[in-house]
């Protein structure tokens, strides 16, 4: 097992494969039978896998070997990395552990089952046997080169990866005003505003006090310190328990990430860097896209890390030029 010098780094990777019959007849069982609209929170896309968390595990054993282990948060199910790992990074097999919903929702069952990746974001701190240290990866999200423990944190502290906004005054008003023109007409219609990532994370920032900007986020591996999200939850258990009690993404929820953030810029961390990541969405965006993309993150040595979002969404050619640029950066054969 490696570790670091100082304390163990810890990788948590959420997971899910939507179109597992049982998840899915699962998941469709909560949706309101008598709409014929799917809230955005349940789109089929959100669920989709195209074996993207092999190349997301084997490219965080290969460049990042100073994580201690690598837990890949599941609801019952199998990502099947096993193979993958055992043959790349054979002394690597048993730093592989998959958590189920079960474990990290223990004592808050009736949560379950969620489809709501920012209620699991949420619980993440629960993880039995989980570093105080611990970076949380989307499956869509890979490294590209060698990082260092320092990349992820600086005096025991998490580096925050970002930018500073002013609040989305003009999305705010604007839902509020969708709410208010519902309201008039239907006034007993459910609503249901489509959840922003911005707004979600300004929900996070807002609640811990803060008025007049915010330290947004993006697409890219985020390091987390658990035990400042365990006190905080454990120390305001009616937040924690309203904003995991929706089975699927809503408008009103707040970002985990943006809470840790903003907790830590309270206690006057200020590891500030850049995102350093390459963002991605290969859906209707032309031949080169992809190629262009990929140049990208080849020639510029600053780029630490890529996320390929909704590649389900793409063409099967745009599929394959991912995944066979993703195997020659990996050096896979």
């Amino acid at each position: 097992m490696i570790t670091t010098n100082s304390k163990p780094i810890d990788v948590v990777i959420a997971w899910v494969d939507g179109a597992d019959p049982a998840h899915r007849k699962n998941r469709l069982s909560y949706l309101n039978k008598k709409s014929n609209v799917v809230p955005a929170g349940a789109a089929e896309t959100r669920f989709h896998s195209l074996n993207e968390v092999e190349y997301c595990v084997l490219s965080i054993l290969k460049f990042a070997p100073f994580v201690r282990n690598i837990f890949i948060v599941t609801d019952n199910q199998d990502p099947k990395v096993s193979t993958a790992v055992h043959k790349y990074f054979p002394t690597r097999q048993n730093d592989i552990r998959i958590v189920d919903h079960k474990e990290i929702f223990e004592g808050y069952e009736q949560f379950l089952p969620t489809f709501n990746s920012i209620c699991i974001s949420n619980m993440l701190w629960r993880i039995k046997g989980l570093s105080d240290h611990f970076v949380y990866f989307n499956d869509d999200i890979f490294l590209l080169r060698q990082v260092k423990p320092e990349t992820w944190f600086v005096n025991s502290k998490p580096v925050l990866r970002g930018s500073w906004f002013t609040p989305p005054y003009e999305r705010l008003l604007w839902d509020k005003i969708i709410k208010g023109v519902i309201k008039l007409f239907q006034p007993h219609k459910e609503i249901d505003l489509q959840a922003s990532f911005q707004v979600n994370q300004w929900t996070a920032a807002a609640l811990l006090g803060f008025r007049f900007r915010y330290f947004k986020s993006g697409h890219t591996p985020l390091a987390l310190n658990r035990k400042s999200l365990e006190r905080y939850f454990e120390s305001f258990p009616e937040i924690l328990e309203n904003n995991i009690s929706h089975r699927f993404r809503k408008y009103e929820q707040f970002n985990t990430v943006s809470l840790a953030n903003h907790l830590e810029i309270k206690s006057q961390n200020t590891n500030f860097a850049p995102s350093q990541a390459v963002y991605m969405q290969p859906h209707n965006r032309g031949n080169k896209y992809v190629k262009n993309k990929f140049q990208e993150c080849k020639s510029d040595q600053s780029k630490l890390f890529v996320c390929v979002q909704s590649l389900d969404q793409a063409t099967v050619e745009d599929q394959m030029k991912v995944l066979l640029e993703m195997k020659s950066i990996l050096e896979l054969n």
